[in-house]
């Protein structure tokens, strides 16, 4: 830690709060820091979730917006827990997710069943959320749309150094038909990340039973994440953080190298549709 105790979502509920007084007043952050009595730091460390504004606080400022009564009360229920070292959100929350990810210097993640988010195909990921049948189709366009638009931080000429751990199970689980299986292949040999398979071989060492991501910063503290179709779990805790390193470290080596994983993928990607599914894989 250095000294910035923000969390994913102080950052969220700051930014939100910036996003409110540009909406409904015409003020800058030194204007509204004077008409407050605050030092302009104030009102930017609040708005960027870097300090905990006391409730008195955040009824002036919302006030000062012309927020009403019911809006304030909301948002001091969600602001309460903003600097928790865990927190949980319903998943249909993205924001919180989005600026969390996207300001990461260092991105690695694991999935035992599917492909990682930031590498999927629009085809794969829409016949993800269609095979779960649990979701309307208006809510799949929605988490498709947001989940193709969250790719462009690894288009960035300063993107995040990405490592994505992916089970061979997750390799050979048909999504959608052979054709999109083989295109999503394909899509993970991009040079925008590192990908590095485990191989079933290595029997429960590498049969975890969630998903792991682990954001990592320059200048604050790193973040765990996993999520399931009921809650996305955010934590900040010392050693919930080093619970996730552990996890990693023990991926990292069971897992194939780059060069070996790039290899079994392209392998798929490149054999009749017929053996996605139905063969083992064989490193040359």
């Amino acid at each position: 830690m250095n000294g910035d105790p923000s969390t994913p979502y102080s950052r969220d509920l700051g930014d939100e709060l910036r996003q409110v007084r540009e909406r409904f007043t015409t003020f800058r952050g030194r204007k509204i820091a004077r008409m407050l009595g605050w030092d302009p730091g104030k009102v930017s460390n609040i708005e960027h979730g870097k300090v905990r504004a006391s409730e008195i606080d955040i009824v002036q400022y919302l006030g000062r917006c012309g927020r009403p009564q019911s809006f304030i009360e909301d948002f001091l229920d969600r602001y309460r827990s903003a600097f928790d070292p865990y927190f949980v959100q319903v998943p249909t929350n993205l924001r919180t997710v989005t600026m969390a990810e996207s300001s990461a210097d260092k991105i690695t993640s694991f999935s035992m069943t599917s492909l990682p988010g930031l590498a999927q195909t629009k085809d794969y990921a829409c016949a993800l959320f269609q095979a779960r049948g649990t979701t309307a189709p208006e809510v799949i366009e929605r988490e498709v749309r947001f989940r193709m638009e969250r790719q462009a931080i690894l288009l960035r000429p300063n993107r995040p150094t990405a490592t994505f751990y992916v089970h061979e199970y997750a390799l050979r689980l048909k999504v959608g038909s052979d054709k999109v299986m083989e295109e999503q292949l394909k899509r993970l040999l991009f040079r925008t990340h590192v990908i590095r398979v485990v191989p079933e071989s290595v029997g429960a060492a590498g049969a975890l039973n969630a998903e792991y991501q682990l954001w990592e910063y320059e200048k604050r503290g790193s973040v765990a994440y996993t999520e399931s179709d009921l809650a996305q779990v955010f934590v900040q805790d010392l050693a919930g953080i080093r619970h996730c390193k552990a996890i990693f470290a023990v991926l990292d080596r069971n897992a194939l190298d780059e060069e070996q994983s790039r290899l079994m993928v392209a392998d798929l990607a490149s054999r009749s549709r017929e053996d996605l599914s139905g063969r083992r894989l064989h490193l040359a």
